[in-house]
């Protein structure tokens, strides 16, 4: 029965190889350098993101333009005493005036410099989408990267128990092995899948949000090697120093110190706009004046007696004292999770330095040895269950671990907004 066993088991482990490497044909094969280039040349939001960019532009420009001057005309439609409809010749009367708006008070700059910082806030926003997506991005990449090498070594276990299962029913039938043992199998098998589906599930999930970021409908099998993984260390900044990098780096903050200068250039502007504009205009009169020909010379403004713009002013004013303090409290918040995150670079390093080096070398020996020694009758049934369960979790939690500090170190890179692990 052993032997039927082991024979067996070579033939599902080759089958399940060239099932695996008709299925990867169809995957793209990405280094993290060469995803990245194609997440900033394909990402659809940050290509809509530029056009936004552009909108804000335009609008410097609009804030930039002069008004318009404005032109009336206004003709004899019937002279009563000539009894001639439209007398507009030399002895009808035609009047014509022009008048221009000339603004105050540099309100015209002054709304040049607000469309200039809404500008900026914008490129700010697309700096920070660009830095959560570039986030999402990476740690979704080494999540299907890990999840993958998990799912290889599941299917090596799975062709085992298939197989181990195939045999001992077979060996049922016959009456050599007991009903116990053989369900004592089958759930044990039954388990592994069900942890392979939860696997599977959330590497679809990874996979159909990397393909997202990526613009593309081919599945992602990310190219790693040890060189890469090895930049990821603790970093030899001191926490003040890494705060302070945070704190002139992170867009979302100067995006919060956009917008308090924002409400001080419109504080400024509605303090202007109390002040009354210019219209200068000059009007032609043919005969309707006291002399013929008339040229005159026209300057109006409206007298700030009742609106002075005082309920926009005060608005303003307290739109200052908002956003000051949004910007203070979104410093706190900054220091804050960069101090978090240097705390969980700091954990999950200690624990992946705990696990000895050799930890993956030495779970793959006493795994073939636990197959071996159980095909030949060396350990039970109920030895044989435990070490497979033991060996299952602990590459799980392994490969978890790994991941958890690609996507710990990732996290602190966001959070400081500098790449500090090139």
């Amino acid at each position: 029965m052993r032997l039927f066993i082991f024979l067996f088991f070579l033939f599902l482990s080759a089958s399940s190889v060239r099932s695996q490497s008709t299925l990867g044909q169809d995957s793209l094969s990405l280094t993290l350098q060469q995803a990245d280039s194609l997440f900033i040349k394909n990402n659809l939001l940050l290509l809509a993101e530029r056009f936004r960019i552009d909108a804000s532009q335009a609008q410097v420009l609009q804030a930039g333009l002069y008004d318009n001057p404005s032109v009336s005309i206004e003709l004899s439609a019937y002279n009563n005493e000539a009894r001639r409809v439209l007398d507009v010749g030399a002895q009808g009367e035609k009047i014509v005036s022009i008048q221009q708006l000339l603004y105050t008070a540099g309100k015209r700059n002054k709304r040049i410099a607000l469309a200039s910082e809404a500008t900026q806030l914008t490129q700010f926003e697309l700096l920070d989408l660009l830095r959560g997506l570039r986030f999402d991005l990476r740690s979704r990449f080494y999540s299907i990267y890990f999840q993958q090498k998990t799912l290889a070594r599941f299917d090596q276990q799975l062709a085992t128990l298939q197989t181990t299962v195939a045999a001992y029913e077979i060996q049922y039938s016959r009456s050599n092995v007991s009903l116990r043992e053989l369900l004592r199998l089958k759930a044990l098998l039954f388990q592994l899948n069900n942890d392979r589906t939860a696997i599977v599930f959330q590497l679809a999930d990874d996979q159909r949000a990397l393909r997202t970021l990526l613009s593309i409908d081919q599945p992602v099998k990310p190219q790693v090697v040890d060189e890469t993984l090895a930049r990821y260390h603790l970093p030899a900044q001191t926490e003040d120093t890494l705060q302070q990098m945070a704190l002139r780096n992170r867009p979302d903050l100067k995006a919060t110190e956009s917008l308090t200068r924002q409400a001080q250039l419109n504080y400024n502007l509605q303090r202007a706009l109390a002040v009354p504009d210019m219209r200068v205009g000059g009007t032609y009169d043919q005969a309707g004046s006291y002399i013929q020909n008339y040229v005159g010379l026209s300057v109006s403004a409206d007298i700030p007696v009742f609106n002075r713009n005082q309920g926009a002013i005060r608005a303003a004013r307290s739109q200052i004292q908002y956003q000051q303090q949004l910007q203070r409290q979104k410093a706190m918040q900054v220091g804050n999770e960069m101090a978090t995150a240097l705390q969980k670079v700091q954990e999950v390093e200690r624990r992946v330095q705990a696990v000895e080096q050799s930890f993956t070398d030495q779970f793959d020996q006493l795994n073939r040895g636990v197959v071996t020694s159980f095909q030949k009758g060396n350990i039970t049934l109920l030895e044989f269950v435990d070490l497979i369960e033991s060996y299952n979790d602990s590459i799980s939690q392994l490969n978890r671990l790994k991941a958890d500090r690609v996507s710990a170190y990732e996290e602190l890179n966001y959070l400081i907004g500098e790449d500090l692990f090139k």
